[in-house]
């Protein structure tokens, strides 16, 4: 099965600083075939067989933990979650000058439909989306400042999720169609 694992907090503002050659040798390492990283910000696309994203998360998270010292959470989301995931996002929603468009992966802990509310969206400002293990938030970027996505940021909710603009999302998701098709 081809799986993504999206690490939380990896190589921000110089913190937990990991290399993704380093990291990419991690997973090989803990047993995970056809790594692929992309970008510096902790996606890592792999294939394995017989595992769970539940049982994959904790073993990343000790393996990544031994390597370099770091508690760094683990999210991992099959082929068909972001293939749900795609199915959900508009295609006219992106993360350019005029639109600001982040993919919010939600741990087991938060992943409820009620979350929406939580996130407390601006009207008129947000337009959010809940779809199972993320929520998708667009705003227009002159009204970004004014967005209920800034209120989130260093919450307890915050920590329980990893972002991602849909650029990246979109990108990720090639690469796993990219594994899946490949023989082997």
């Amino acid at each position: 099965m081809v799986f993504v694992a999206l690490l939380r907090g990896i190589n921000v503002g110089g913190n937990n600083k990991i290399a993704m050659k380093q990291l990419k040798a991690t997973f090989e390492a803990a047993g995970l075939a056809n790594v692929v990283t992309y970008i510096n910000s902790g996606n890592v696309v792999f294939t394995d067989s017989g595992r769970s994203p539940a049982a994959l998360a904790p073993r990343l998270e000790d393996a990544i933990l031994r390597a370099y010292g770091y508690p760094i959470k683990v999210l991992i989301r099959s082929l068909a979650d972001f293939a749900a995931l795609m199915r959900a996002l508009p295609e006219a929603w992106h993360n350019d000058d005029r639109q600001k468009c982040d993919v919010l992966f939600l741990s087991d802990a938060v992943d409820a439909p009620g979350l929406v509310e939580k996130l407390d969206p601006k009207p008129e400002i947000d337009t959010v989306l809940y779809v199972p293990g993320a929520v998708i938030w667009s705003v227009d970027r002159d009204k970004v400042t004014r967005s209920g996505l800034l209120k989130l940021v260093g919450t307890d909710l915050y920590r329980q999720m990893t972002i991602r603009n849909v650029n990246t999302v979109r990108k990720l998701y090639a690469l796993m169609v990219s594994q899946a098709d490949s023989p082997g």
